[in-house]
């Protein structure tokens, strides 16, 4: 189902679907034939992309239904993974500043693929989350890691935030 909002980039008309989660009210903007939308973690509008609409929605779900603080939540933070520099989409940090959840968002129409379940086991290399979240918007997998058998086990969603 199309949501009734399009974007035009480059002579090309994008149109953003209904995701598979809730409906969120999010603020939008337009300049220069460019669409944003406010995200508020940076604090800032951002380009309105297939992903970044993928990635605004998991964020309203983590800080709406899970109940996850803003304070708790970084957005595409540079880490170093085998030497190489790469951006996460979304973490979750613990009270204590461990990582909690990672979540790699992809664009509703690419299909989630073992080499998507391989780049953030690759990035969880860097950062040793408890818990992974993988979405295009469509379909959502949760693991939780299980370090002593060194594979992640697939779980039906994630824990909501419980104060320590």
């Amino acid at each position: 189902m199309l949501l009734l909002l399009s974007l035009k980039k480059n002579h090309q008309i994008c149109e953003v679907i209904k995701l598979n989660f809730p409906e969120y009210k999010f603020k939008f903007k337009s300049s220069e034939n460019n669409r944003f939308i406010f995200d508020v973690i940076r604090k800032k509008y951002v380009i309105l992309q297939p992903e970044e609409w993928v990635r605004q929605h998991c964020l309203m779900y983590l800080l709406i239904e899970k109940k996850y603080p803003k304070s708790l939540i970084s957005i595409e933070k540079k880490i170093t993974v085998n030497g190489l520099s790469k951006r996460y989409d979304i973490v979750v940090y613990d009270s204590f500043g461990k990582v909690n959840i990672l979540v790699e968002c992809k664009a509703s129409k690419i299909n989630i693929s073992q080499d998507t379940f391989d780049q953030i086991a690759r990035y969880n290399l860097a950062l040793n989350a408890n818990y992974l979240m993988i979405t295009n918007g469509i379909n959502h997998y949760f693991c939780t890691m299980n370090y002593a058998s060194q594979n992640y086990e697939f779980i039906k969603g994630l824990p909501d935030y419980k104060q320590p």
